[in-house]
């Protein structure tokens, strides 16, 4: 069966990867598949944030990492592909509704001047559920790239569903992907999760920047000490079998979720993801 994935006659490809059981292995060309964005956008590199699982803080490495970018001067937007648990307009506090014209959708701007696209910008209620099936989900993250626009940007960094679906393949496919950052926790079944991500991204030639873990800690208020509140780590020990960079570790921190529960997550103090960061630029 695996064989005949590979060997699959590309002539007889509908370019629809999503409901196609040869997706990421077939012989086909990936650059046939990439999509053109707006012809009034100029985005120079496009960071994608992921993960095998949910819950496990992709949406905040995301906001983290486009805040630090900001901080250093350069010029930067989120697309938000969780279309089903979209979480970045409630992290920078964004309400209002995205506006549209007939060259395309302008994307939300945050506080500090952070370019969003999201799905609660376009629902009518943020409590609205998405119930869509996956090639619609899939189809509607191409239109963030292919209808926004974004203008000039120095990063796009995506925040993605979890697992290695519909979107995750939609988004490798058609978008020039330049890297990914996978994110984790501390946990035994991390080791598994991640290997899924980081074979994904292989076959799908998309290169792995790095692992950033997160809930790595939890900080004493006391005495300081750190406190493994899952078990000891398994970081070091993935990233070597997998040949990776670690790139950071974020702990439990009620300060954090406090800004993203309150929209703020722009003033977050601290020197966080700082290896992630030089990572991205040095791409």
């Amino acid at each position: 069966m695996a064989e005949e994935m590979k060997n699959q006659n590309p002539e007889s490809c509908n370019h629809d990867c999503g409901s196609c059981g040869s997706a990421g292995s077939c012989s086909g060309n990936p650059a046939d598949l990439l999509a053109e964005t707006n012809s009034f956008n100029d985005i120079k590199k496009v960071i994608g944030v992921v993960s095998g699982k949910g819950g496990v803080g992709k949406s905040l490495v995301t906001s983290l990492m486009a805040v630090n970018m900001k901080r250093l001067g350069y010029k930067v937007g989120i697309m938000d592909a969780d279309i089903t648990g979209p979480s970045i307009p409630k992290a920078f506090g964004i309400t209002e509704k995205a506006a549209a014209s007939e060259l395309g959708i302008f994307p939300c701007r945050s506080s500090t001047d952070i370019e969003t696209m999201s799905v609660n910008n376009l629902l009518e209620d943020d409590t609205d559920p998405v119930v869509w099936r996956g090639p619609v989900i899939g189809g509607a993250v191409k239109q963030f790239w292919t209808d926004v626009l974004w203008g000039e940007l120095d990063y796009l960094f995506v925040d993605m569903p979890p697992g290695t679906g519909d979107v995750a393949l939609t988004v490798f496919q058609s978008l020039p992907v330049d890297g990914i950052i996978v994110v984790t926790s501390p946990q035994d079944l991390v080791s598994m999760i991640v290997t899924k991500a980081v074979k994904m991204a292989g076959m799908l030639d998309v290169p792995v920047l790095g692992l950033v873990e997160n809930m790595s800690y939890l900080t004493c208020p006391d005495c300081g000490k750190k406190i493994n509140v899952f078990g000891e780590s398994k970081l070091e020990e993935v990233a070597k079998e997998q040949g990776l960079d670690i790139l950071g570790r974020l702990p439990i921190d009620p300060k954090l979720a406090e800004l993203c529960d309150e929209g703020r997550i722009e003033h977050f103090e601290g020197e966080l993801l700082l290896d992630a960061v030089e990572k991205v630029k040095n791409l």
